[in-house]
């Protein structure tokens, strides 16, 4: 099996969400506002990958959606997991990827 920086997903970090209509507009909507998204899906859940920071936002996925959207709420009952840091609020969510560094000194 390889490893994940063999893979090339070392620094990515992103959701894993629950198959369906809103995660549809959600990986549309982090499409919309990131580069280089990788989206694996396994069928019942789909992994959202993108290179050291992924955003989304309310708007974004209320684009794609066609209706309002409750933000965090409605992203937390979709999202499973995810991989890095995030940072949550009534308008966006970040996740990044944190280097571990020993403070020097």
């Amino acid at each position: 099996m390889m490893s994940e920086e063999v893979a090339g997903v070392y620094d990515r970090v992103g959701p894993v969400l629950q198959a369906g209509t809103v995660t549809n507009a959600i990986i549309a909507a982090i499409k919309d506002l990131n580069k280089d998204v990788m989206v694996v899906d396994r069928g019942a859940y789909v992994r959202v990958l993108v290179p050291q920071c992924c955003v989304v936002t309310r708007s974004a996925i209320e684009k794609h959606l066609g209706r309002p959207f409750r933000f965090p709420g409605e992203l937390e009952t979709v999202m499973s997991a995810f991989k890095g840091s995030l940072q949550l609020n009534q308008e966006d969510a970040a996740w990044r990827f944190a280097v571990r560094t020993r403070k020097s000194g």
